[in-house]
């Protein structure tokens, strides 16, 4: 043997003994000789008894790990954290919710990095895990499929469908004296009869159906009920679908291009999904360097129509959906229509269009979407909105609204807390233009969620007569004349720290105009009389507050700028 020869066994057994102590401690959680010629494969798992969204997503993790073995791979469950927004919501709990998105991403790139897994599968729930999943996908640079958890039935009350947008809007129609407290209590009873995620096209619902219009979920998987053997073999099917990607050496970046991102969206606006979806495609795209902006929205929000009736706005729940042939079978419409990128590559190593023609289309006799030319919009629901007041952009969602503009004085609270009293104190009434403030990302902190105080104004009957205007975000349960997401926001000095009672603000859909009728000189007037509020000093709200972007950049964490080099001396 030469002494090259020797030095190269050398280093072979250097490196084998190095990995010994590994081995040894892998051992002690299952693994066998034969286990460590495989690919360590991660199950992301976000199970928790803190939300019905995620009770069951242990059981649905052992299933992805057992198709992770039985293609070849060696299956290894870690857990991540979970919070959910309908139990937070109308509570200090709700600052939480938008950092949780980031507290899963950054967890689970952690695990992966820190454990050199060869691939993943993610299980998300509830509304932040599925943008915080993908966030971490982007960021790993190893192959994943995302697997969502999937819908929750419908409640049943009177014989009719109801769900958790029914609880909060009870609540309105209690203090308005249209049911009792029984009554109130009955809807509490029956709204949520097991596990999974709210039913209408929430948040959670959305950010699946955009998922899987991504590619980066199986065909179907989105609008797969959680209760059902489909669910099942859909995270069975996603731990082989994982180990045929390191077969075949296919990565996120190969899927997530910007021209799945417009498909994502187009998904979206057809669907009539959350405003939330911009917020979190922007951060998903910013994690995997594609550049997405609300212009992007604005162009394919003109050219999709809105063909859905699912709640909010409509009448149908996601089950309602699956049964009508599901994501997939929208997905196919729209390729018919040429509105979906057929040549985008997906986790099944095949392109959208490859996937498409193994599915069925939508099912005969059934009304859950329309037909293109019938649409219930000819473009999206989902409308940015610029002005004096939202130089930087504002996001409303329309869809089944009647009244898409008005003009009326502002009534301005700097909390959700002081604006709810007003509301159930009928302090606000008809034509006024409610305005909460300081509820951004950073002046949250955390850009909380106000379907609370949007349901009882919708339960009060006010939802066509009195505009919301905030900052902060809204549910993707909310429905009414509402507009989030305003730009720049309060903390950091935007045009809407800046309005007073009684000033006139016009809101137009039509014409996407968010205008405050001040003068730009009275406004600098006011601007030099103003100081922000403190931020919050400690723990991850402070951390958030002084790391967050705005939200017209999807309010990420890591918009860091690149370091200058150093000056040269002579």
């Amino acid at each position: 043997m030469s002494k090259k020869d020797l030095r190269i066994k050398s280093k072979v057994i250097s490196d084998d003994m190095k990995r010994m102590p590994n081995r040894a401690m892998l051992r002690a959680v299952g693994l066998k000789d034969e286990d460590f010629q495989k690919p360590m494969i991660g199950i992301a798992s976000t199970w928790s008894e803190v939300t019905p969204c995620n009770i069951h997503i242990d059981k649905l993790a052992q299933l992805a790990k057992k198709g992770v073995n039985t293609a070849g791979g060696a299956g290894m469950i870690f857990g991540t954290i979970t919070v959910s927004d309908g139990i937070s919501m109308g509570t200090e709990g709700m600052r939480y919710s938008l950092p949780s998105r980031d507290v899963i991403a950054d967890s689970i790139e952690t695990v992966v990095g820190a454990e050199n897994l060869d691939a993943f599968v993610a299980i998300g729930g509830c509304d932040k895990n599925m943008p915080g999943c993908m966030i971490a996908i982007a960021r790993a640079e190893v192959p994943a499929v995302f697997v969502y958890g999937g819908t929750i039935k419908p409640g049943r009350l009177n014989d009719k469908d109801i769900d958790i947008v029914s609880a909060f809007e009870g609540v309105g129609k209690f203090n308005n004296g249209d049911i009792d407290k029984d009554g109130l209590h009955q809807i509490e009873c029956h709204a949520c009869p097991g596990a999974g995620s709210c039913g209408g096209m929430y948040t959670a619902n959305t950010m699946a159906s955009a998922i899987e219009a991504m590619g980066m979920s199986l065909p179907g998987s989105s609008s797969n009920p959680a209760e059902t053997e489909m669910k099942q073999n859909d995270c069975y099917e996603a731990g082989q679908a994982v180990y045929r990607m390191l077969e075949q050496d296919i990565y996120p970046k190969d899927i997530m291009t910007k021209k799945a991102f417009e498909n994502a969206i187009t998904v979206v606006m057809a669907l009539g999904g959350s405003t939330n979806a911009i917020l979190h495609l922007m951060a998903i795209a910013h994690s995997i360097n594609v550049e997405l902006s609300l212009e992007d929205f604005e162009r394919l929000q003109r050219k999709v129509p809105h063909i859905a009736d699912l709640k909010p706005s409509g009448k149908y729940v996601m089950q309602d959906l699956h049964e009508a042939g599901g994501v997939p079978a929208v997905m196919k419409l729209l390729l018919e229509e040429g509105l979906l990128h057929g040549d985008c590559l997906t986790v099944t190593g095949k392109t959208v269009e490859e996937n498409l023609r193994e599915m069925e289309g939508l099912r005969e006799g059934q009304d859950v979407i329309y037909p293109i030319e019938q649409a219930l919009r000819k473009d999206g629901p989902l409308v940015i909105l610029k002005g004096n007041l939202s130089p930087s952009g504002a996001v409303a969602k329309v869809s089944g609204l009647k009244v898409t503009k008005m003009t009326g004085p502002a009534k301005v609270f700097d909390t959700e807390i002081e604006a709810t009293e007003a509301v159930m104190s009928n302090e606000v009434t008809a034509g006024d233009v409610l305005i909460i403030r300081y509820e951004g990302p950073k002046g949250g902190p955390g850009m909380p969620e106000m379907l609370s105080l949007s349901s009882i104004i919708v339960g009060k009957g006010l939802g066509e007569s009195v505009a919301l205007l905030t900052d902060g975000r809204f549910s993707g349960g909310t429905h009414g004349l509402v507009v989030g997401h305003i730009t720049p926001e309060a903390q950091v000095g935007g045009p809407i720290a800046l309005v007073k009672n009684g000033d006139l603000i016009t809101v137009d859909s039509d014409k996407r105009e968010l205008h405050l009728h001040v003068s730009d000189e009275e406004l600098a007037e006011r601007k030099l009389t103003w100081t922000a509020p403190p931020l919050r000093n400690r723990g991850v709200l402070g951390k958030y507050a002084r790391t967050v972007s705005c939200a017209s950049q999807g309010a990420v964490t890591d918009a860091f700028e690149e370091a200058k080099e150093p000056a040269k001396t002579r």
